[in-house]
């Protein structure tokens, strides 16, 4: 699974790394809301919460659905701005149906790649919004009710939180991290520069990755689910973040800017497996005799003979099993002399359980 960025004759001048505070700001509201995705951000998390005026901190809650289980689109800016101002002031001047539809995308959509009529011009829709809202609260039913009501009122009204929210706390977070994610967005233009456009999209992320080939060249970001975009007439733009791990986010909406925002920096986060490697692990473990078969093998060394004897099973069975965990690349095997030993990889399987949570939240 991933999401696919097709680039086929798009130059490099339109592919673009900036940060950006808009994105930076829903990244930070987004770790405030779930501070369980985001261990090594827990002092400025508890921090943060903690200075906020009771009436903010209601407000935020109001309207989380913005930023807490997905990204509203909205907060993803394709161009990038100096200032958090100006970058609302775009904002305002995007239309209601496109902003509306955007910002109530409550849930992890299965149309969302295909696209859909906005909820304020399309009632099965509409109803779809006031349903995902109400199952998360009455704040947030409220909430949306407004939004479809009085589109402009309450537009306004999530400007003034995201102000206030910089006045409270976002303000100075920016100040400090800003300078790291312009260094960063630099050094990934000059490796596009220099070094090719696959360089720098390796370097942003270990989950991402350019392919070329005879049908055209195309972004692929690995994640658990699947997308597909142009950027064709318009561009790609990079968003580098300090707040963002694990997650990464693929901005692929129809009639969008492809966006995709990366945490940094990388090498310190380490890179977490490839989706389809964690699934063939997880696969090869949930079988009962694996599962018996991996006690052993987390012992010691034994030959398929050994392992059959063990486990009242015949050897051609035990090949079968130890092939598909060789596969997941859980076992790994060494010869001596006449006898080929098995052996669990014991570093890979202990990273299972947190390479398959980085996998579910990029």
């Amino acid at each position: 699974m991933s999401v696919t960025i097709d680039i086929t004759g798009l130059p490099h001048e339109r592919i673009s790394f900036c940060p950006s505070p808009l994105a930076e700001l829903g990244a930070a509201l987004h770790a405030l809301a779930e501070p369980a995705h985001h261990a090594r951000l827990h002092a400025w998390t508890t921090t943060t919460a903690a200075a906020l005026k009771p009436e903010l901190a209601d407000r935020l809650h109001e309207a989380d659905f913005m930023w807490r289980s997905t990204r509203s689109d909205v907060l993803l800016p394709a161009r990038p701005r100096e200032t958090l101002a100006e970058e609302l002031d775009d904002l305002d001047r995007m239309d209601d149906e496109k902003y509306v539809g955007a910002t109530l995308e409550i849930s992890c959509a299965s149309h969302y790649t295909h696209g859909a009529p906005s909820p304020l011009v399309d009632d099965r829709m509409r109803r779809r919004a006031l349903d995902l809202a109400a199952a998360r609260g009455p704040r947030q039913a409220a909430f949306v009710e407004r939004m479809l009501a009085d589109p402009p009122g309450t537009r306004a009204w999530v400007r003034r939180l995201l102000e206030d929210c910089d006045e409270a706390f976002f303000a100075d977070t920016w100040r400090r991290v800003r300078v790291q994610l312009a260094a960063d967005a630099r050094h990934k233009i000059e490796l596009m520069r220099h070094r090719g456009l696959a360089e720098a999209v390796a370097d942003a992320s270990s989950s991402m990755a350019l392919e070329e080939d005879e049908h055209g060249s195309r972004i692929v970001v690995d994640k658990l689910v699947q997308g597909r975009t142009d950027a064709a007439g318009t561009g790609v733009t990079f968003l580098p973040t300090a707040f963002g791990w694990p997650h990464l986010f693929a901005l692929h909406a129809p009639g969008w800017q492809p966006v995709v925002q990366y945490p940094v920096p990388t090498r310190d986060l380490g890179g977490g497996a490839p989706v389809e490697a964690v699934k063939l692990r997880l696969e090869a473990v949930a079988h009962p005799m694996r599962m018996r078969l991996c006690r052993s093998l987390a012992r010691g060394a034994y030959t398929t003979s050994e392992l059959a004897d063990a486990y009242g099973i015949t050897p051609p069975e035990v090949s079968r099993h130890l092939a598909v965990m060789k596969k997941a690349g859980l076992v790994t095997t060494q010869r001596r002399g006449r006898y080929v030993l098995h052996q669990l990889d014991v570093a890979v399987t202990a990273r299972l359980g947190s390479d398959f949570l980085e996998s579910v939240l990029r």
